[in-house]
């Protein structure tokens, strides 16, 4: 099943009684009084209907025909070319963009939802468009003006794409491993010469040229993270007026046949003595870099939200029709052999539980997406500051509680569909595949949990995480909270348990890699019961104008907090456990 709708109705209720996003935008000076909700509201109506028209009747199909690799060059699947050059021609790649440089400069609150809607319609074509816009963030942000001028405006209009190069075979997530090197040369470029590989777009047909952001070391850099520059090194060098001269010597060897995401082109890309100039600083490329990496986390954690979103139309639409035996309370359906298995007890728990988890990490990635905007655009330097150690604090728990999330949601609409959920013709085998990686890619989910407990919790004394306790308190504080209770008992719990493990970690380090995965998921429970706590007060205060959509949403806060949220008290022993019982086992006896 190819089709997607766009929740358009339930990211409305974000924007507009959540997070009051016009009062928000109305204050940004560089905004300019240029958008309000009425503005936001058909922009996502336009993404809505591209991502259902015209990318969601390409995902089967380009998952069947995958991306194809044939002596160095990569051709996507049929209907990608086509479908990239309207959804360029459209501004989304420049959607965020610098205006300076052809950019639209939308603030990421609205860009969220874009990038949910593609990853829900079409989750390997997003990944060509989402690389580009990281890319370009990074560029903005570190490149001298020249290179801004050159490269900007052509990748924003999508005339060119972009890609990020920083993973090597012996090298993973231990960037400071890598082996790729770069060479001075008089006219102030560097030859650079390595092999990169899982390079998303490293090489495809939707553009006429593709600009790699290389992670590469000078020859006298010091070893380590601290010894790695960043190099902008494009596929076709462009001349000084911007036209394209020759190829640079760079090569595609190879594209991965994957378990997922079939039709983005993951490749292996060998760096001959390529050309090209340095972005920022020497030997300080990874910080560079990481401006790009933290963009594309909380892309991907949203590409747990748009698979889970279209999982559960696809699951929702299937229970309502699909008829078997009758409902435990007596028949529903008497005019029929069966009741639709929407009245099970068991398939409604799928359910919700899809829904309760899709909506608060649709709600988490808008928030994160406006302290985003906060921390570029706010009118203080409190502001900004504050903002900007809230996402760095929540960058790893949207990455990967979306992520882990979004998989569960899926293998739920999955199980729904029983055995037709493992065939091929309802998409839903598809979507398990298509976020899995989700949790690998951008850092894996472990990784994301040790660095949300090691760095950004216990790093600094647990002031980060402290200030976003205070926050939900605040929060809780208010008149008319829903959920109040529920809410501080759960905060009262993460607060506990980051006291507990600060304790132990001390004395035994272990304890922060034995406690990290459970931490990361309790503290994604309690945030989204904030969330949820906002969107029921919001609910509530507006039930009137619209009892049915108000109170799904009254609903399924009710079942989050009844069934989900009470999860943390399993995390909590969990992690409690210590870390001793995991070295009890000899490696020998493994």
């Amino acid at each position: 099943m190819n089709s997607y709708k766009a929740p358009l109705r339930d990211i409305n209720f974000l924007l507009t009684d959540v997070f009051n996003a016009g009062a928000l935008w109305a204050s940004f000076p560089k905004l300019e009084g240029s958008l309000d909700e009425a503005i936001a509201g058909a922009v996502l109506e336009e993404a809505g209907k591209l991502a259902g028209e015209v990318l969601a009747p390409l995902n089967r199909s380009g998952d069947e025909e995958g991306a194809q690799w044939r002596d160095g060059v990569v051709t996507t699947p049929s209907g990608f070319r086509e479908a990239f050059a309207t959804y360029a021609d459209g501004g989304w790649i420049g959607f965020t963009g610098n205006p300076a440089f052809g950019g639209l400069g939308m603030p990421k609150m609205l860009a969220v939802h874009v990038e949910e809607m593609l990853h829900g319609s079409n989750s390997s074509f997003a990944l060509y468009s989402v690389l580009s816009s990281g890319a370009s963030l990074a560029i903005d942000a570190h490149a001298c003006e020249e290179l801004k001028t050159k490269y900007l405006p052509n990748i924003y209009a999508g005339v060119w794409a972009a890609s990020m190069c920083l993973t090597e075979p012996h090298a993973g997530t231990d960037l400071g491993l890598i082996r790729t090197r770069a060479e001075s040369q008089a006219d102030g470029s560097y030859r650079i010469s390595g092999t990169k590989i899982f390079i998303t777009g490293g090489e495809h047909d939707l553009t006429e040229n593709i600009i790699h952001l290389v992670l590469a070391k000078l020859p006298d850099a010091p070893a380590g993270p601290k010894g790695i520059s960043l190099f902008l090194v494009p596929k076709v060098m462009v001349a000084a007026d911007g036209s394209l001269g020759e190829r640079n010597a760079l090569s595609c060897g190879s594209i991965e046949h994957k378990m997922g995401i079939k039709a983005s082109a993951t490749c292996v890309m060998n760096f001959d003595g390529a050309t090209g100039w340095l972005v920022g600083e020497a030997n300080k490329g990874l910080a560079a870099m990481f401006t790009m990496m933290n963009y594309e986390r909380l892309t991907v954690g949203i590409q747990g939200v748009g698979c889970a979103h279209a999982s559960y139309q696809t699951a929702v639409a299937y229970a309502k029709e699909r008829l078997q035996s009758r409902s435990p309370s007596g028949a529903i359906a008497v005019d029929k052999v069966a009741d639709p298995i929407i009245h099970h007890p068991d398939v409604r728990r799928m359910l919700l539980t899809m829904k309760a988890l899709t909506e608060g990490g649709r709600a988490l990635a808008t928030y994160v997406g406006a302290q985003l905007d906060i921390a570029k655009h706010g009118v203080t330097r409190e502001q900004r500051a504050e903002a900007d150690t809230r996402v760095a604090l929540l960058t790893p728990v949207t990455k990967a509680f979306l992520t882990d999330t979004g998989l569960e949601s899926c293998v739920h609409g999955q199980q729904i569909f029983g055995g037709h959920g493992y065939i091929r013709e309802w998409g839903q085998e598809q979507r398990v595949r298509d976020v899995r990686i989700a949790q690998i890619y951008e850092g894996t989910n472990g990784i994301q949990a040790l660095d949300l407990l090691g760095r950004k919790v216990l790093g600094d004394g647990g002031k980060a995480v402290d200030g976003f306790l205070s926050e939900i308190r605040r929060h809780a504080a208010e008149p008319h909270v829903e959920h109040r209770d529920a809410l501080l008992a759960a905060v009262n719990e993460l607060e506990d348990v980051s006291r507990w493990i600060a304790d132990r970690a001390a004395a035994d380090p272990r304890q922060v890699g034995a406690a990290s995965v459970e931490y990361l998921h309790l503290f994604g429970y309690v945030t989204y019961a904030y969330l949820w706590s906002k969107m029921a007060s919001a609910a509530q205060a507006n039930l009137a104008a619209d009892p049915d959509f108000y109170s799904a949403k009254l609903a399924t806060a009710n079942f989050y907090f009844e069934r989900l949220l009470p999860r943390i008290e399993g995390l909590s022993a969990c992690l409690r456990g210590g870390a001793a019982c995991l070295y009890e086992l000899a490696t020998e006896q493994f």
